[in-house]
């Protein structure tokens, strides 16, 4: 019988594709918020005695950055708290634990282009970065048996996004010029690869944290060019500095990730980041043939 894995977050970004490309190889227990809450320790757990996952893959986690700093407790519930009743549980029953970070961890203050590598330390300046941080310290103090894998500036078809966002104020007629951070730099990273990314991990029997993100580097508004580019669409696109949109929490200027252990090892997938925006393109012209069929994809 094949390995059974349970999925929190899986109507997610991350989740839904997880699901997509894993059920072809293993037994898949999708799990929404309601039917698996990790900051509940007590449902969770019996949740999880009762379904006995071979591999959890958490990717729930509270991910609103600028409501964390006013939701801070519930913030560390969900990010720091729940990780860890998930790292207690696979220690007990066996089960290995592959948990989603992020590139927030890190206070963005290296020089571009130098990326962050598995060995910095982390210094988070968000409560979203900390609360983050706080989760992998949870997982490593209660478990050996897991993969922390830290990635960056997710897009996919299913939930909310970037570039979505982009596409929805690049269609609005009443929208003017529009403009887009360049000041910030980092690597946009498409959940079916970073599905496809674990798993080779799984198959792998990888151990310890890992950065998996798309290969390159850019800013949010060479992003959104390229996107616009690939989707066809002409619209007026001009770049800015973070200053123009201020925000409550701080986020980090540099988000760069080096996907090193996983070259290191052998088992690295990740595409550029421009490869990804262009599969992700396709996929989204292939879910709906025009304009008012996109609006249900956003």
């Amino acid at each position: 019988m094949p390995p059974k894995i349970i999925i929190t977050g899986a109507f997610g970004q991350l989740g839904s594709d997880c699901m997509q490309l894993l059920s072809d190889h293993y037994i898949i227990i999708a799990c929404s918020h309601s039917m698996l809450d990790i900051g509940k320790p007590k449902k969770s757990q019996k949740t999880l005695a009762d379904f006995r996952p071979d591999i959890i893959i958490n990717c729930a986690a509270y991910t609103q950055v600028d409501d964390c700093e006013i939701r801070e407790e519930h913030a560390y519930q969900i990010n720091a708290k729940g990780p860890g009743y998930l790292a207690r549980y696979a220690h007990l029953s066996g089960a290995k634990l592959i948990h989603i970070s992020t590139d927030y961890v890190f206070d963005g203050s290296l020089p571009v282009p130098n990326g962050y590598e598995e060995t910095d330390t982390p210094n988070p300046v968000s409560v979203y970065g900390k609360s983050k941080y706080a989760g992998e310290q949870a997982i490593i103090s209660e478990t050996d048996r897991f993969v922390i894998l830290r990635t960056a500036w997710l897009f996919g078809i299913n939930g909310h996004n970037f570039l979505k966002t982009i596409f929805r104020l690049a269609i609005s007629e009443k929208q003017p010029p529009l403009k887009v951070i360049n000041t910030q730099y980092g690597s946009f990273t498409h959940t079916l690869d970073l599905a496809r990314q674990i798993h080779r991990l799984i198959v792998a029997d990888a151990q310890g944290i890992y950065h998996a993100s798309g290969e390159g580097y850019c800013t949010w508004y060479d992003g959104a060019r390229h996107f616009l580019n690939a989707m066809g669409i002409q619209k007026d696109i001009q770049p800015c500095t973070e200053q123009e949109f201020p925000t409550k929490a701080i986020r980090p200027k540099n988000s760069i990730l080096n996907n090193c252990r996983l070259k290191k090892e052998n088992i690295h997938i990740m595409p550029n980041w421009q490869d990804g925006i262009n599969a992700f393109v396709t996929l989204f012209k292939k879910e709906a043939g025009d304009v008012t069929a996109y609006q249900t994809l956003i």
